[in-house]
């Protein structure tokens, strides 16, 4: 009997790859499901964050994308497009490259160095070729936050005499390092919040990013986070999705009402998870110059220990004096009212403040503030292995321009609080009286929510009235103003230069939406860029094509 049975060593091998596919098919099983259960929370918060409508309708643009692109292969198709394409890259040069005989292009070095004359001779000639838009005529949205000539000659001056200085090595510009300090200490003070921290960087933008890299690190360092999400409501400036895009950070993008211009606060509580690092709220938002519920924002992230950043970049130097001239509180009917929206806020964690804006600053110079040093330390980069050496820095930027930092600190203390004070009650008084104009006076288009600043947006409400056409007819009269989406509607940022052309603006305005009225021709750049963008799925490629080209166009020589 025993001569039956198989001796051990002879079973080992069996036994041994039986327990190797059991271990094989345990693993693929565990992974599997692992893969499955990841798969559907990341799904389920998703949904939940966007809902089951948005989600559907993130799927069928998705779908429609894809189709639209397929077909776009088809040669004939493939052929009409860029055709199409191209007449715009031709129009986008023709409008930004000087063209003809006269036109010269420095492509190479001079073999010999031209003079100071030969240079602002050149120069002259630049402008005139492509015939510069003349913006000390006050017809221009935003852009150019001029604050006199007198200001201009602190700059150039401070500029001059700071024009070598780099903070990177503060041991060698002392001044310059003890100028950086004060500025952020005077926008803290203003802010709310002497007792704080923070940093300058380039502008808004580098400020936005910089505190979502704050977030993303503090949030992986203390709560152990490494999918990390952000909300912002649908009016956030759009260097939110850029940082978010950068950092690789999950945007949840939530509407605002058509009315108040609100971010839907349920949604964005709804939106909340265990990877929520921050939520974002404005003061004020770009599109439409609103402000968010910065309190109900503050208990939210209060309440889920996450960061609240406030985008105070176009806010900057008018909402906090809004207070102390006496207009925080709207007019008789309640409209235009300013709401709590600094460091006073519980759960205000960090907020931006962009100083060449209505600060009156070189045009470069920004301020990100936190509520304390120990969550700026998460916006630091520090390598201390560095073959060359120990290196640090506070920002995006290396080596940065101490001139421009000379520059703020000269307009700082030079404009001084009385003269911003005098500046936001123009600013803010011309704003609300275009806001009230178009309201009483011009009854086919309406005011975007209750802006309580410096910026008012406008759309249509009458069925022959298109917003986009009215830009494009204002344009014609010589302003330039900002295209919107969501509704199509145009958008003025009232600045210094604007405050003597109100009464022109009110007229032009009535004007331009009387000719929209009558001969709409759906020709404008407005129109045609901004229509095509929302006239179907593969309307935003088509306008990411145009976007690129006119991107390109810029380094055209």
């Amino acid at each position: 009997m025993s001569a039956l049975v198989p001796r051990r060593s002879n079973l080992s091998p069996y036994v041994t790859s039986l327990l190797s596919t059991l271990n094989l098919d345990t693993a693929k099983t565990v992974l599997f499901w692992y893969v499955l259960l990841t798969q559907t929370l990341k799904i389920q918060r998703h949904v939940r964050a966007r809902g089951l409508g948005s989600s559907m309708r993130d799927v069928y643009i998705w779908v429609a994308q894809r189709i639209i692109h397929l077909v776009l292969r088809l040669p004939g198709t493939r052929s009409k497009v860029e055709t199409e394409l191209n007449k715009a890259k031709i129009q986008i040069e023709d409008k930004l490259v000087p063209k003809g005989a006269d036109v010269v292009r420095h492509l190479t070095l001079p073999a010999q160095g031209k003079s100071l004359d030969w240079i602002l001779a050149e120069m002259d000639k630049m402008d005139k070729e492509m015939g510069d838009t003349n913006w000390r005529l006050g017809k221009i949205s935003g852009a150019v936050y001029h604050g006199g000539d007198d200001l201009e000659k602190v700059i150039v001056t401070a500029y001059q005499r700071y024009c070598v200085s780099n903070p990177l090595h503060p041991d060698v510009f002392p001044a310059i390092r003890k100028m950086e300090a004060e500025i952020v200490a005077m926008c803290l003070e203003l802010y709310n919040n002497p007792n704080g921290a923070g940093t300058m960087t380039s502008g808004g933008t580098e400020s936005i990013i910089m505190a979502i890299k704050t977030y993303r690190y503090w949030a992986k360092a203390v709560k152990g986070i490494t999918e990390p999400e952000m909300i912002i409501p649908a009016s956030a400036h759009a260097a939110f999705d850029k940082g978010a895009a950068y950092l690789k950070i999950k945007c949840h993008v939530i509407p605002v009402d058509h009315t108040t211009r609100l971010v839907d606060l349920k949604r964005v509580k709804r939106a909340i998870n265990s990877n929520t690092i921050m939520l974002v709220g404005s003061c004020i938002n770009f599109p439409d110059g609103n402000q968010d519920d910065i309190t109900a924002l503050g208990s939210l992230a209060v309440k889920y220990n996450i960061g609240l950043h406030v985008d105070c970049c176009l806010g900057s130097f008018i909402v906090p004096y809004i207070e102390k001239v006496g207009l925080a509180g709207g007019d008789d009917d309640g409209r235009y009212k300013l709401e709590p929206f600094d460091f006073r806020v519980q759960g205000v964690t960090s907020i931006s403040c962009d100083t060449h804006k209505y600060g009156f600053a070189p045009k470069g110079t920004s301020v990100i503030m936190y509520r304390d040093a120990e969550l700026r330390k998460h916006q630091y980069y520090i390598n201390p292995n560095w073959t060359g050496g120990v290196y640090a820095s506070p920002s995006i930027s290396g080596s940065r321009s101490g001139a421009l930092i000379a520059g703020t600190w000269a307009v700082m203390q030079h404009v001084g609080s009385s003269g911003y004070l005098e500046s936001c009650r123009s600013i803010v008084t011309t704003t609300r009286k275009i806001a009230d104009a178009i309201r009483t006076e011009i009854p086919e288009i309406y005011v975007l929510g209750s802006p309580p600043a410096s910026v008012v947006a406008f759309a249509s409400k009458h069925p022959k009235v298109n917003a986009l056409e009215v830009g494009d007819a204002m344009s014609k009269r010589g302003w330039h103003l900002n295209a919107l989406a969501g509704p199509p509607a145009v958008h003025i940022a009232v600045t210094r230069l604007t405050v003597s052309n109100m009464d022109t603006f009110i007229a032009d305005l009535k004007d331009s939406v009387r000719e929209a009225k009558m001969a709409p021709s759906g020709k404008g750049v407005m129109v045609s860029l901004y229509g095509l963008g929302q006239s179907s799925p593969v309307g935003p490629s088509m306008v990411g094509q145009i976007a690129m080209a006119f991107l390109d166009t810029m380094y055209k020589a």
